[in-house]
């Protein structure tokens, strides 16, 4: 994806937790949807594998593919904090104001921002909520992306189009057509 291309609106992101509904959840996506492969739990030669898998998968239904590290596995960009970004696409990571403005001088693409609501990844953790969240996504030139217990209900919520889930996606009864994610024409373009 180059640099001037359209940012996708709805990102799937990966975790152990979510591993074995990866495949199913990349066909539920709309064409042209995000994902980011993290996969943590994996050890280096394994990690690798599993990517190779779920990239060729994605960009075969024509979605972008980021890898959070700084490996060059032919990813469409990096996922990170601002000091760990590769080529490509870079998309940083962001929980506060000082970490927003280090995101923003590292020139990334966009801001990955959380979490916004309580999430399962980190239990009992501080959240931005919607003022917050809102009043940190303005100060932003690029685009941000919510994360962090997100799900099609909270993102009308928070009123944001784009944001991303681990295992939000398929929460809501009124998430979109034929039970998917919301296709890119039902969401307003924005930040």
């Amino acid at each position: 994806m180059a640099r001037n291309q359209s940012l996708p609106l709805l990102w799937l992101l990966s975790d152990a937790r979510n591993d074995a509904l990866l495949e199913t959840a990349l066909r539920a996506l709309p064409e042209g949807s995000g994902f980011v492969f993290r996969h943590y739990h994996l050890d280096p030669e394994a990690r690798r594998a599993r990517f190779e898998e779920l990239a060729t998968t994605a960009h075969s239904l024509g979605h972008t593919v980021i890898l959070s590290g700084v490996e060059d596995w032919g990813a469409d960009g990096h996922y990170g904090p601002p000091e760990r970004l590769g080529p490509g696409l870079r998309l940083a990571t962001a929980h506060d104001g000082d970490e927003m403005h280090a995101a923003l001088e590292a020139n990334p693409d966009a801001i990955f921002l959380s979490p916004v609501f309580p999430t399962a990844s980190h239990p009992g953790a501080a959240t931005l909520g919607v003022e917050r969240f809102h009043a940190l996504a303005r100060q932003s030139r690029v685009p941000v992306i919510a994360l962090g217990g997100m799900t099609h209900e909270r993102a009308r919520e928070l009123d944001w189009p784009r944001w991303g889930a681990i295992d939000g996606l398929g929460s809501s009864p009124t998430e979109g057509r034929q039970g998917r994610p919301p296709a890119r024409s039902d969401c307003k373009e924005r930040g």
